[in-house]
């Protein structure tokens, strides 16, 4: 199985730590605290998959140009690859909003937070099957 990268950015507490998981299922992780690093790191090493949460822009200097948190890494990861899964971990105040991310750029899945490893798990090993 080719070993694949996944970009985990985790910018709260309640991000849950799915490290094991990955390295049980060949997932080389790459952790990453914002996402400056996160688009920092696209000039080394291209993911595969990318686990992030989603944070709303309530009322913040995006001035309607962005939806949340996760807008300006997405589009850094447009010019590397269209190809990554991305797995969005979302509140249950915030869920709502994900749709409008969803309509900027297409994401593998949307999961309400707690996350737990049986629902993420699948949507890892379907990236096994795609790219087998």
């Amino acid at each position: 199985m080719p070993d694949r990268t996944l970009f985990s950015i985790v910018e709260s507490p309640l991000h849950p730590d799915f490290s094991a998981l990955y390295r049980r299922l060949g997932i080389s992780e790459v952790r990453l605290g914002s996402q400056r690093k996160a688009i920092t790191a696209l000039k080394t090493r291209v993911p595969d998959i990318v686990v992030a949460e989603f944070l709303y822009g309530y009322g913040n200097n995006y001035a309607g140009v962005n939806v949340c948190n996760l807008d300006v890494f997405l589009y850094s990861l447009q010019k590397y690859t269209d190809a990554a899964r991305i797995i969005v971990l979302a509140d249950r105040n915030e869920y709502q909003y994900v749709d409008r991310l969803d309509a900027l750029f297409p994401l593998h899945a949307v999961l309400r937070q707690p996350v737990r490893e049986p629902e993420i798990e699948p949507l890892l090993e379907q990236q096994d099957e795609a790219g087998a």
